[in-house]
């Protein structure tokens, strides 16, 4: 009974720090993300890089480097993109966006999946999944 009640304990006492860790991990991630991409301001979002990043995406250099291109380039070429996030869901180290992305207001854009890995307060992985918004579906439903 007394081992029950400590592990209940210890339970009790580690939900809330876990969930305020979820909580904070998600915050980094979506300031980053809201920075970077919609604000186009790499040097506001470059504090959110841990001392590695690696990247999943084979179109993407590793290291900052390849996200602060990633912004020069949509600063230059697309100004006016904008990503809306969706839904934000954490688990463990990870953080998952759903967003819808267009690069031009007139754009139907392209809906992704972004996953961040945040190790000590800073974005160390990163992994995409991106697919174009159809001009027609095969069902009612939206994509978001």
């Amino acid at each position: 009974m007394v081992k029950s009640l400590l592990v209940a304990m210890m339970i009790a006492f580690a939900v809330p720090a876990y969930a305020a860790d979820l909580e904070a991990n998600k915050k980094i991630v979506v300031d980053f993300y809201n920075k970077g991409l919609n604000d186009k301001d790499y040097d506001a979002a470059e504090k959110y890089f841990g001392p590695r990043y690696v990247q999943h995406n084979p179109g993407a250099a590793n290291g900052p480097e390849g996200f602060k291109r990633l912004v020069g380039f949509l600063k230059e070429k697309f100004p006016n993109s904008r990503n809306e996030i969706k839904r934000v869901i954490a688990e463990g180290d990870l953080v998952v966006l759903h967003v819808h992305s267009r690069r031009t207001p007139e754009d139907r854009g392209r809906a992704i999946v972004d996953i961040f890995k945040v190790e000590n307060g800073k974005i160390v992985e990163h992994w995409d999944v991106i697919q174009d918004v159809p001009e027609k579906s095969a069902n009612d439903n939206t994509m978001f």
